[in-house]
């Protein structure tokens, strides 16, 4: 990709071992961005000392404001800062890739068994976890990221803008940066971080550049939107050109991460393309959920088993294969593109105190686009009807409140913050419970 690898000075580390620690990270990245992030955080930082932790904290902020996993952008950011352009390739592809080979295995698995009650009590079972999950992820990011009235105020305020008058989370976030750029003016500067090997005042290895701009924008801009073409020029009006055009949308819109984006995906391809079922959104984020990898991989899912459903005429596990590796390629080319044109000026402008304002704003904003998908997701397992109301989330039918789900998310909840279990652990145990409650019942 011209303008990634640029000469320039040698490793901060030796390739082969960022390489090893990379993919030993891809491996341990279960439960969410969350979890993600706090295991990059215990490699690079805590661990192996290559990164400052003021450092870590504004690539992090960075990642909040790009549309895409940010947990995966972190991994790009960081393996750019260690070992330049290859450096970010190698370990933003690593991260993705058990992932995908995971999901692609569940997928299958999926649409070839069917409604038989073993799915149907897995699925039973892994909702309401997934609930605890994304109510764990909301405490955790609040935690890191909620300090000061103001920072809570913009969490709120988001929470009500998307639960209450429906906006749409790209202007929450836009609103919220604005509010973030104005209130923090003024405050002290990061301190230097010693003993990383990249501490806060190291300055990175590449600078911006209008022709390094310039190659990156071409290159990246023609990997990303040639598989559609193709695909659409080859297979048009399908279900699988439908969803390269729609995803590779959806890839510039998705601040936030998985989280954010889900309800939108959600309505999308539930409501107005007819890809999946209402209700399977929540089943493939629950599969999404027990594989490594960024949770936005329930794309592929939504792909996978949309075109199973929608061949065009192709052999429908062809189409499946095909929707899900265009899928996920539109998804993710983006992420690449906007880390490595963005990272050397955000560099240059980590104490520019209105930017980190902004950036902080938009990070506390996501507290609050999380917390309305708590709320969806609740809605929707916890009971079976749900009718309307005068703000913009569907109202529960209380009569229609499933005992079982509500139990459930209960021992879920209790297992991951009082008895600190993973979240693929409680995942296995409320699996196991559902399957156990249909054959059962």
């Amino acid at each position: 990709m011209p303008g990634v690898f640029e000469p320039g000075p040698r490793d901060v580390v030796p390739l082969p071992e960022a390489v090893r620690t990379w993919w030993a990270i891809s491996l341990q990245s279960f439960g969410g961005p969350a979890g993600q992030i706090a295991v990059m955080q215990h490699h690079l930082v805590d661990r192996k000392r290559w990164l400052g932790q003021e450092r870590f904290l504004h690539a992090l902020n960075y990642c909040m404001l790009l549309p895409g996993p940010e947990a995966q952008q972190l991994a790009i950011y960081t393996g750019w800062l260690l070992n330049g352009g290859r450096g970010g390739l190698i370990a933003g592809t690593l991260f993705v890739l058990p992932g995908f080979v995971a999901m692609l295995a569940l997928s299958s698995a999926y649409v070839a068994a069917g409604a038989n009650p073993l799915m149907t009590g897995l699925f039973a079972g892994l909702a309401p976890a997934v609930i605890a999950i994304v109510v764990q992820a909301l405490w955790r990011i609040g935690a890191r990221t909620l300090h000061g009235s103001w920072r809570i105020g913009i969490a709120v305020a988001a929470f009500m803008a998307l639960a209450v008058l429906g906006l749409h989370f790209p202007l929450v976030i836009l609103c919220a940066g604005v509010v973030g750029w104005f209130v923090l003016r003024a405050g002290p500067d990061p301190s230097a971080e010693s003993g990383a090997l990249i501490g806060d005042n190291t300055m990175p290895q590449v600078r911006g550049s209008r022709s390094r701009t310039l190659g990156i924008l071409a290159t990246s801009a023609v990997l990303w939107l040639l598989p559609p073409l193709l695909v659409g020029l080859a297979m048009p009006q399908s279900a699988t050109a439908q969803m390269g055009w729609f995803f590779s949308g959806t890839a510039l819109i998705t601040f936030g991460g998985a989280y954010a984006v889900l309800s939108y995906v959600a309505h999308q391809a539930v409501s107005v393309f007819g890809w999946i079922g209402q209700g399977e959104m929540i089943r493939g984020l629950a599969l999404a959920e027990t594989t490594p990898g960024p949770l936005i991989m329930v794309v592929q899912f939504v792909a996978f088993v949309g075109a199973f459903r929608h061949p065009a005429g192709l052999n429908p596990w062809l189409a499946a294969v095909i929707a899900a590796l265009l899928v996920v390629w539109v998804t993710f080319v983006p992420c690449f593109a906007l880390v490595f044109l963005g990272a050397p000026y955000v560099e240059r402008l980590r104490h520019h105190r209105p930017l980190s304002g902004a950036l902080q704003a938009i990070t506390a904003a996501v507290v609050g686009v999380i917390a309305d998908l708590a709320v969806m997701f609740a809605v929707h397992t916890l009971f079976a009807r749900t009718r309307p109301g005068p703000i913009a989330t569907d109202l529960p039918v209380w009569s229609s409140i499933d005992p079982f789900a509500v139990g459930l998310t209960g021992v879920a909840v209790v297992l991951l913050f009082w008895a600190r279990w993973s979240p693929l652990r409680t995942m296995a145990v409320c699996a196991l419970v559902g399957v156990c409650g249909v054959w059962l019942g």
